[in-house]
C-alpha cells in the first residue's frame, strides 16, 4: 500500500501528539508515591539532623526540650485517634496554614489522623524509611468531592515547590505528608515578609529551653535563615551559646 505525502504527514502528526501526551503524562506529578519520594524524605530528615525516636520516653524528652510541640484541635482542624499529638514546630505551622485555607475553601475542618509516631508504635505495614518517628510527617484524612480535589491540588502545588512530599495511601484512605521543615519555613517567610526590609544584627544568648526554631519565630525569621547567618551545621544549640539574630529596623 502506498501512502500519500498528506497521509504520512497526518500519521506523523498524530504520532507526535501521542508522544507529547505520553511525555506530559509521565512527567506529571502524582500522589502515588515512589522509592524516589521516600529517598527525598529520608535525605531531608538526615539533612536536618533529625532523630528517629525509638519510643514514648524519648519522645517526651524531645517535647521537654522544645524540639517537638503540642498540636491540638482548633476551629480549622481536629485530631482523630492521634496517639502522640506532637510535631516539629514547622509541621505545626504547616497544619495551621493549610487548615485555615482548607476551611475557607471547603467550609469544613481538616482532619489529622497521625503525627509523630515513635518506632515502637509504627504500624506493621510502615516502610522502614518512614519519617513519622522524626516528627516531620503527618497523615490527613481523605475528604470527598470538591474538598478532595482542593486538597490534592494544594498538596501537589506545594510538592512542586519542593517544600514537602505527599502520598495518597489507600489502607486506610489518607494522605501521608512529609513536611520539609526549613524549605517550608522559608517558603512561608517569602509569602509573609517583604524582601526589602532592612535588618540590623543583634547578639542573642541562648537560654535553657530555647530552640533555634523558637528563637527564629520570635524574631519573625525562619530557622534556616538563622542557621545561615550563624553558619550552623545543624539546628542544635546549647545554653550560653551566642547567636547573631537579624532584627528588622
Amino acid at each position: 500500500m502506498t501512502l500519500s505525502f498528506r497521509s504520512v504527514a497526518v500519521v506523523w502528526g498524530l504520532g507526535a501528539l501521542i508522544g507529547t501526551l505520553c511525555v506530559a503524562s509521565a512527567g506529571a506529578q502524582s500522589l502515588r508515591g515512589s522509592r524516589t519520594s521516600l529517598d527525598r524524605q529520608t535525605r531531608q530528615a538526615h539533612g536536618h539532623d533529625f532523630t528517629y525516636l525509638a519510643g514514648p520516653t524519648q519522645l517526651r524528652r524531645f517535647v521537654d526540650a522544645g524540639l517537638l510541640v503540642p498540636v491540638g484541635d482548633t476551629r480549622d482542624y481536629r485530631l482523630e485517634k492521634v496517639s502522640f499529638p506532637v510535631a516539629r514546630p514547622e509541621v505545626k505551622l504547616f497544619i495551621e496554614r493549610l487548615a485555615a485555607q482548607y476551611r475557607r475553601g471547603c467550609g469544613e475542618q481538616l482532619v489529622v489522623t497521625s503525627l509523630t509516631r515513635p518506632q515502637s508504635h509504627q504500624p506493621r505495614n510502615a516502610s522502614d524509611q518512614s519519617v513519622h518517628p522524626t516528627g516531620m510527617a503527618i497523615d490527613l484524612r481523605r475528604p470527598a468531592g470538591r474538598c478532595r480535589s482542593w486538597l490534592e491540588d494544594t498538596l501537589l502545588s506545594l510538592e512542586a515547590q519542593g517544600v514537602l512530599e505527599a502520598t495518597h495511601e489507600r489502607r486506610p484512605p489518607h494522605y501521608h505528608v512529609a513536611v520539609f521543615p526549613e524549605p517550608y519555613a522559608e517558603h512561608v517567610e517569602r509569602l509573609t515578609t517583604r524582601g526589602d526590609r532592612p535588618f540590623v544584627p543583634r547578639a542573642y544568648t541562648v537560654r535553657q529551653g530555647d530552640t533555634l526554631w523558637g528563637i527564629a519565630s520570635r524574631h519573625g525569621l525562619s530557622a534556616g535563615m538563622l542557621r545561615r547567618v550563624n553558619e550552623l551545621r545543624s539546628s542544635r544549640i546549647y545554653p550560653g551559646q551566642s547567636l547573631t539574630v537579624p532584627v528588622a529596623r
